[in-house]
């Protein structure tokens, strides 16, 4: 009768078993891959009110700052959310080396916007520049303590839209329209242009109604 053919055990380490996680270090010694932020996200339709959640950060982008600010200035009525590199700067000039100022300016407004989010408190940031990386590490920040997050692109005429930025402008329009800005992990997304702007008569931060 023939012997049974030898078998040997194989041990799997503790990173090996199971699937993959985002949370996991990579064996080449790399540090983590950053979390996946995808979510469903709805478009929304321009309405005379927009009713976000309290506590909520809300990113507000556009290839004309003057345009953005004018539009935040109108319907932002609690000011003590809205944080903006703008507003730093002003209150840096003055207080450190000027070479410093952009530097500095970055670093206190994430660490504002961090401690805002993580208080629960609503946040409005106007967004400078038009790529992914200019919005992502505030949705990171408030995804981390599960923060709802949304975006509002503000359209302008092309005139006011710098070439260097047309193809950005162009591919964000594009997903957001599709619906795809779940995968930069926004809930929410709406394009204002032209009249729809005018539509919106103001933006507030309540809970929904309940009906009795």
């Amino acid at each position: 009768m023939p012997n049974p053919p030898d078998t040997r055990s194989v041990k799997i380490s503790a990173d090996e078993r199971g699937g993959w996680s985002s949370d996991r270090p990579r064996r080449d010694g790399a540090p983590p891959r950053p979390a996946d932020l995808s979510v469903r996200c709805r478009v929304l339709s321009p309405t005379e009110r927009l009713r976000y959640s309290p506590g909520s950060l809300l990113l507000i982008v556009s290839s004309s700052s003057s345009e953005r600010d004018a539009f935040i200035e109108r319907l932002i009525a609690d000011r003590a959310s809205l944080l903006s590199l703008d507003k730093v700067r002003g209150l840096l000039a003055g207080r450190v080396p000027e070479e410093e100022v952009e530097d500095r300016a970055v670093q206190l407004l994430d660490a504002a916007v961090l401690k805002r989010i993580e208080a629960g408190e609503t946040v409005v940031v106007p967004i400078e520049g038009l790529e992914q990386a200019a919005r992502e590490r505030f949705v990171r920040m408030a995804d981390k303590v599960r923060r709802p997050r949304h975006l509002i692109l503000l359209e302008t005429g092309r005139d006011q839209v710098e070439d260097d930025d047309r193809a950005a402008l162009n591919d964000l329009r594009k997903r957001l329209d599709a619906g795809q800005l779940g995968a930069e992990g926004f809930q929410t997304a709406m394009r204002l242009g032209g009249s729809s702007v005018a539509e919106v008569k103001r933006i507030v931060f309540e809970p929904a109604q309940r009906d009795d």
